[in-house]
């Protein structure tokens, strides 16, 4: 979740950054795609929370400190950093991550959210706000690129790993 917040430069000015993106989840025109429910995506989705680990390499631990009928309240350790965020759940529609400002960490927020804008059509919206009010130049700007970058490669990782879950059959119980 470190990866969410603002990146500070030089005087500790923090740069600010809001984007989303679309992933495709399911297209009727290729085949080669394994359609999958709204629910087995679903699932994936809440096991991106849940079971960190498996989708997030680099992440040593992550530890539930609390738990609702809606939400989970987590501690992510990276090495000696531990981020705290609550995970909020809108069932068969978004898993909303909100990173609190919690030392050198700003505050952050990242919402996945299944659209099906027509028949047959599945997308995941990832949209990221680190929530920075101040702008920056040109290295700034590249800085946020890399970001973006960095960001979409890591939803489409997130999509592939919840894909192999479901051909492996890992993903076709209810989670919530």
């Amino acid at each position: 979740m470190a990866a969410h917040g603002g990146v500070r430069l030089g005087h500790g000015k923090v740069i600010a950054m809001r984007f989303s993106h679309l992933v495709e989840i399911n297209d009727p025109l290729n085949p080669l795609i394994d359609t999958l429910t709204r629910e087995q995506l679903w699932n994936g989705l809440v096991l991106r929370a849940e079971m960190s680990r498996r989708f997030i390499p680099w992440l040593d631990e992550c530890n539930i400190t609390s738990r609702s009928e809606d939400s989970i309240e987590r501690a992510l350790r990276y090495g000696d950093a531990v981020i705290r965020d609550r995970v909020t759940y809108r069932k068969l529609e978004s898993v909303h991550y909100h990173v609190p400002k919690q030392g050198d960490i700003p505050e952050s927020d990242l919402t996945m959210t299944i659209e099906t804008p027509y028949e047959g059509r599945m997308f995941v919206r990832f949209e990221y706000d680190d929530h920075a009010s101040e702008a920056g130049g040109e290295a700034e700007s590249m800085v946020n690129d890399i970001r973006r970058s960095a960001y979409t490669e890591s939803d489409i990782d997130t999509i592939r790993t919840i894909r192999e879950m479901a051909a492996n059959g890992l993903l076709d119980a209810p989670m919530m």
